[in-house]
């Protein structure tokens, strides 16, 4: 018997496939051949029905179920999230609401793509689809909702007669109040439902949890839910570490996970955080503290914007290029006054560069010196462009690369949020800051010039910012990205994290087991929190191994789990050869280990600190921060080594533990301690017995005593030293009681 407290280690196996199979109809195979490209139709496929799949089955009782689905930032999650409203019209989803944005722009971009790739604007198509967008609690509402349940629940209506709802909502608790009062007033009780919920990260989550109290957005969320007995809700996201670290018992903490994979054609942080040839930076001094800091355009903005009207040019020459678009986002703030302040700069620079341009004296030292300025742009981007047109081709068009481009200051200085009309020219450059980062697609964005700084340092919104990211493969070789040191540090470093996450999340949900037994453990930079705190009823601990010990609260007592580490440290030290460890001759027979250097890591892995168990919840969680932290070295350098100590030769020492187990000191002190000139000279303490850069196993064979006399003997415990050369920061979430 274990105690609540003890974490018995076993493989993961699939404990089955799903419970119900979707059936792929002509709603889904239309969409399929209408919107996906050919070489992703099968991947988007197999990913749709899955992620139905795992929640609930539409002809079974009422039930509900949560699921998070993730992919990179601008990597298709909209043609994901078309995919499964398609797919659950065809298994007999009579209502599908797109929670779609917090914002208007938002809602209206998710609208117009939803309404054109599901085919709701095709004239000559039968008609599958009621469309309403933020529905309200009218009669006329509610009469041609009934009137379309109605025919879901006429056995003899033919399947020709029967339409899918389609509710467009904007993430406001507003117009979610509107939309529970209309489904309260009808009969939901048999009705399957799907819920998508865009950008599921933001606004979704109670913000207001740590005071024991509910944001109104979340409250609307769930009073949508309760309204509606048999659902699905799916949340969408790229940055899912909220969704992930929200108490479990959370109605939105998710029960399944499904990570989409991208086309390939995108191009995300692995491929511009690991090539320089992309990335620019924008030094310090050009980096604005405040509306009033920077007197004048800074330089990296002025080549920025020369990099981005050659690539304009070019494009414009290119006989292939045909229709698209090429766009430079400039995001200098979340402050509307510095965007206006970006804005007005770059259209007096264009004014400015037009006018030189027109000169009709090619030897005007100003016209000399600006086409000198663009041949150094021309050369930057020669660095990636294959056979670009000559840089005398590309001069004589740059007056036509000006006319052709407008420059939108995109935020809601002046009211409502300018709508971009991608057709009406062929480069944009956009100025603005929130406006743009989370959810907004920016069509053939190449240059992105973003000198705002980390801010807050969560590593969701950072990411967030990344709308450089993308399906761009045919056009990266024209991308460059300018960004200040820190940011372009943190945007390297949450690359990792994002990465190790989605492994991780990848091998979790093949397992069959629901979410929240996933151990929420993720590589993350100390300067970077994992997502906004105020959303996490349960904190998170950091941990950074880097010179230091790893080592066990509790021990141990009288339970399989110690039984069972004595055998496998016996068969380890069975498999090893081990001599006398070097030091001075007057250290007693405790202070005398036996170690085996160069050990192959992977070795030691497999058969001892994998197989060794802990009995404290802590404990576990640190522990298997170790191991992941271990198994992705090794993934790096398979041939790593390390060493191992066996302190005191393996014979016991005494140590005590408080009553809730707690050892209440693993490691001998130094000897002599006093006088102090002399401290350590022995013996310097077990802490120093490692090598200095190699990892190092200590195992220490215990003697535990208690207050009330109770003895455990032969408790074996594992210490690791982690040197800097290896080290890594790690965060993971505190389990509820």
């Amino acid at each position: 018997m274990t105690s609540r407290h003890e974490y018995i280690v076993t493989p993961i196996t699939s404990v089955g496939a799903n419970s119900w199979t979707p059936d792929v109809g002509e709603e889904m195979l239309e969409f399929l051949k209408r919107v996906v490209p050919g070489e992703s139709a099968e991947t988007v496929r197999e990913s749709t029905i899955s992620i139905l799949a795992q929640g609930i089955c539409p002809s079974r009782q009422a039930s509900q179920a949560t699921g998070l689905v993730v992919g990179y930032v601008q990597s298709g999650k909209t043609m994901s999230f078309e995919a499964v409203t398609a797919l659950a019209r065809d298994n007999g989803f009579q209502l599908v609401i797109v929670i779609a944005g917090s914002s208007n722009p938002l809602l209206e971009q998710s609208t117009r793509r939803l309404r054109h790739d599901l085919g709701l604007d095709i004239s000559n198509r039968i008609r599958r689809w009621v469309h309403l967008p933020n529905p309200s609690a009218d009669e006329s509402t509610l009469h041609q909702l009934r009137n379309v349940l109605a025919e879901w629940r006429d056995p003899h209506a033919p399947k020709k007669y029967k339409r899918t709802v389609l509710i467009t909502v904007l993430k406001q608790h507003k117009r979610l109040q509107d939309l529970v009062q209309v489904l309260s007033a009808l009969e939901m009780q048999q009705t399957p439902v799907l819920v998508i919920d865009d950008e599921a990260d933001q606004a979704s989550l109670n913000n207001k949890v740590k005071r024991a109290d509910a944001s109104t957005t979340y409250n609307r969320l769930m009073s949508l839910r309760q309204v509606l007995p048999c659902h699905t809700y799916l949340q969408y996201t790229a940055t899912p570490q909220a969704p992930l670290l929200i108490n479990i018992i959370d109605s939105l903490s998710p029960d399944f996970v499904h990570v989409l994979k991208p086309g390939s054609s995108y191009i995300g942080g692995d491929t511009f955080f690991s090539d320089n040839r992309y990335l620019r930076s924008i030094p310090v001094n050009e980096v604005p503290r405040d509306e009033d800091s920077l007197s004048e355009p800074p330089e990296s903005l002025l080549t920025a914007l020369r990099i981005f009207m050659v690539g304009v040019a070019i494009g414009l020459e290119s006989a292939d290029d045909g229709g698209g678009n090429r766009s430079m986002l400039v995001h200098p703030s979340h402050r509307t006054s510095l965007h206006q302040t970006y804005a007005r700069w770059v259209l007096q620079i264009f004014e400015h560069w037009k006018s030189v341009l027109s000169l009709a004296d090619e030897s005007d030292p100003d016209r000399v010196e600006l086409i000198e300025d663009f041949r150094h742009a021309y050369d930057d981007l020669g660095m990636t462009l294959k056979c670009p047109p000559s840089f005398d081709t590309v001069a004589s068009s740059l007056r036509f690369a000006f006319r052709q481009t407008q420059v939108l200051e995109i935020n809601t200085r002046s009211g409502k949020t300018p709508q971009v009309d991608w057709s009406s020219s062929y480069g944009s450059i956009l100025v603005g800051g929130q406006a743009m980062d989370r959810g907004f697609t920016i069509e053939g964005l190449t240059v992105t010039y973003m000198p705002r700084g980390v801010g807050v340092g969560n590593a969701d919104t950072v990411q967030q910012r990344g709308r450089f990211f993308g399906y761009k493969k045919g056009y990266i070789d024209y991308c460059r990205i300018y960004l200040d040191d820190d940011t372009r540090s943190a945007f390297e470093d949450y690359v990792q994290h994002e990465e190790f996450m989605r492994n991780q999340l990848i091998e979790f949900q093949g397992s069959g087991y629901p979410l929240n037994e996933w151990k929420r453990l993720f590589v993350l930079d100390q300067a970077l929190r994992p997502c906004r705190s105020n959303v996490l009823s349960l904190g998170y601990i950091r941990e950074r191994f880097s010179d230091t010990w790893v080592v066990p609260d509790v021990g141990g007592e009288p339970s399989p789990v110690v039984v069972w580490n004595r055998q496998i440290v016996k068969a380890f030290l069975s498999e090893i050869d081990m001599i006398e460890d070097s030091g001075n001759a007057a250290r007693t027979a405790t202070q005398r280990h036996r170690v085996c250097r160069g050990l192959p890591l992977m070795q030691v892995l497999g058969q001892l600190l994998l197989q060794f168990r802990v009995a404290e919840t802590q404990d576990s969680h640190r522990n298997t921060m170790l191991l992941l932290h271990l198994s992705q070295m090794l993934e790096a350098n398979p041939d790593e080594v390390c060493s191992v100590f066996l302190m005191s030769n393996g014979s016991e020492r005494e140590r005590g533990v408080d009553r809730m187990g707690k050892i209440k000191q693993l490691f001998q002190g130094e000897f002599p301690v006093k006088p102090k000139s002399r401290r350590g000279l022995i013996y310097g303490g077990d802490r120093s017995v490692h090598e200095e850069g190699d990892l190092t196993i200590q195992i220490h064979n215990l003697r535990l005593t208690r207050t009330s006399g109770e003895i455990t003997p032969n408790v074996p415990v594992i210490a690791v030293w982690v040197p800097k050369r290896i080290g890594l920061d790690w965060f993971y979430q505190r389990s509820p009681e």
